[in-house]
């Protein structure tokens, strides 16, 4: 990633999505095809790429364990000073830690799971440059039954709202949780009856939302090359268009019209 610029993020905002697949070489065939990605090495080995669209660095896609390891996903990554006490803080409220925290590059990861379920991972170290928020690359939303219950817990194990001034805050709107930095939102949680989610694999997770000029032709895309797509309401809560895909690994993400 050495030729990539770096910086520091934000503690406790998104700072990176990383797609954990089985069969890297796969996956990279799929999503050039259906996202129009290129990909580039990184100081992370043999088994890790940045996808880049438009030259500018969107995802990560490393390979996972094969056998009992992980099924393929998509997992948004917070930064975080300490990943050792974000550890701790984890299992403190009753969450999974899943993995480490274990070095990695130049920094320090983690990956766990929500009280219901949803996946997320921790970053302690520098990233690609990559904001959430306005004229992000991808959008992330929580879909949760319990929405201020969840908030609550993401608050407590990234100290969002009790940082210094400048970092994450709390907003709540009516039904959903709006996690904003400097103003711009950087993630929003959202609850409400997810067993009548529209594809129901896409219950209480963390949804990595992308932005693609047209989501019907990336969904037909992910079709023509080994995936499935359903069509779903956006995640913003607008009217456009938006796709669950699950790629020919079974990882789910979206895509809306941006």
């Amino acid at each position: 990633m050495s030729t990539l610029e770096r910086i520091s993020p934000e503690c406790g905002a998104p700072c990176w999505v990383n797609l954990a697949a089985g069969d890297l070489r796969a996956a990279q065939s799929f999503y050039g095809a259906v996202m129009h990605w290129e990909f580039h090495g990184s100081s992370l080995g043999s088994d890790f790429s940045v996808a880049l669209a438009d030259g500018r660095p969107v995802a990560g896609i490393g390979r996972c364990p094969g056998g009992d390891g992980p099924s393929a996903v998509w997992i948004p990554y917070f930064a975080v000073s300490s990943a050792d006490g974000t550890a701790d803080r984890v299992r403190e409220r009753g969450a999974t830690l899943a993995v480490g925290p274990i070095p990695l590059g130049d920094g320090r990861a983690g990956v766990a799971a929500d009280r219901e379920g949803a996946t997320f991972g921790f970053w302690e170290g520098s990233t690609p440059v990559w904001s959430a928020g306005e004229g992000a690359p991808a959008r992330l939303d929580l879909q949760t039954r319990h929405a201020f219950e969840a908030a609550i817990f993401y608050a407590e194990v990234f100290d969002w709202a009790a940082g210094p001034s400048g970092s994450c805050t709390v907003d709540y709107a009516q039904d959903h949780v709006l996690i904003q930095v400097g103003g711009r939102t950087v993630a929003t949680l959202r609850g409400g009856a997810t067993d009548a989610a529209p594809d129901p694999r896409a219950r209480t997770r963390w949804i990595v939302d992308f932005f693609v000029p047209d989501s019907e032709q990336t969904a037909a895309a992910a079709v023509d090359h080994g995936g499935e797509a359903t069509s779903v309401p956006s995640p913003g809560g607008s009217s456009e268009r938006a796709f669950v895909i699950s790629d020919a690994e079974g990882a789910l993400f979206s895509v809306s019209d941006r």
